[in-house]
């Protein structure tokens, strides 16, 4: 029987949507499921992951270290936790990739990367050179399978679980080297650009910071998020936590709108997994219009007004 442990990514309040993609991957495999939370005060966050569909019990590992989430800090105590699992598995964000490569060398085994596809407990589908290709792995089996989950290619787990909640503790011995000074994060109210399901991005085609305000409009008569293409960014229109691709965030919403964006395939492996994607480019022979299941031919500072307008029909 599989026993897999799946460590919930948060903010200290409310779970990560990345966290119940992770689940459903280990559904895929199948055994029983058991999430691990950390932190001071896990409480909240624990009875959240207690609702997830097909977890068993959720461990409540409480200390004053695991306030901030520092991978140096989890990865011993993930590897005190791993003995009683076949499985460790994380979601594939900036917070997995982190900590979880740290706790598998600690545990001495090669970590499976980005899993978008189970073929068995031990064997994987992954993407390689920007998704233009998908290779099947084996992971070693002992002493476990440590993987990240790539939260694009998995549906959300659901609710409507019971699960036990259990508080845990490890005698693992948490470095003295590292600490935590500050943190400075981008204040925004609208949806997160990871697990939002709408997603308007801008790219170089905008023309200049001040322009992109439109982009924000725009997104904001839909209810979506805001993204930007890596030549966006790099011009300055935006910072980069709002970059969508290989090198920034990989996204799967139900819909996808990309304008000025040609789509190089950097920026097109971010968004694949995307349920339909609008173009909306003045070049009619933009990549981005080969992966589009609409595509729009114009300046996009006339269209996207004329889209607003229909949308405040709707709305009226």
């Amino acid at each position: 029987m599989n026993r897999i442990l799946v460590i919930a990514e948060h903010d200290g309040k409310q779970l990560n949507a990345s966290t119940a993609r992770a689940v459903s991957c280990a559904q895929s495999i199948g055994g029983d499921i058991d999430v691990a939370v950390f932190g001071t005060d896990a409480g909240s966050v624990a009875q959240n992951a207690a609702t997830f569909k097909g977890v068993r019990r959720v461990l409540k590992i409480e200390r004053a270290e695991n306030g901030p989430q520092l991978a140096a800090v989890l990865a011993p105590q993930i590897v005190r936790l791993a003995k009683d699992y076949t499985h460790v598995l994380a979601p594939s964000t900036t917070f997995g990739k982190d900590m979880l490569p740290r706790a598998a060398a600690m545990l001495g085994v090669q970590q499976v990367s980005d899993v978008m596809k189970v073929i068995d407990a031990t064997t994987f589908e992954r993407p390689m050179y920007a998704g233009n290709a998908i290779v099947t792995v084996k992971a070693p089996d002992k002493p476990c399978v440590v993987a990240t989950v790539r939260t694009a290619s998995w549906q959300e787990c659901g609710s409507g679980g019971a699960a036990e909640i259990t508080a845990a503790s490890t005698d693992a011995t948490l470095p003295s080297h590292t600490r935590f000074v500050g943190l400075k994060a981008e204040k925004s109210d609208r949806p997160d650009l990871q697990s939002a399901p709408r997603v308007v991005s801008g790219g170089r085609g905008v023309g200049s910071k001040e322009n992109f305000a439109i982009i924000y409009k725009f997104a904001d008569k839909l209810g979506a998020a805001v993204g930007a293409s890596r030549a966006a960014v790099d011009a300055g229109y935006v910072p980069n936590d709002l970059q969508v691709g290989q090198t920034g965030k990989i996204i799967a919403p139900d819909l996808y709108v990309a304008v000025g964006i040609s789509g190089a395939i950097q920026h097109l492996t971010g968004i694949k997994d995307a349920g339909t994607i609008v173009a909306i480019n003045k070049d009619p022979e933009a990549p981005i219009f080969q992966v589009a299941d609409i595509g729009l031919v114009g300046d996009l500072f006339q269209i996207l007004p004329e889209l607003e307008k229909e949308l405040d029909k709707i709305k009226s």
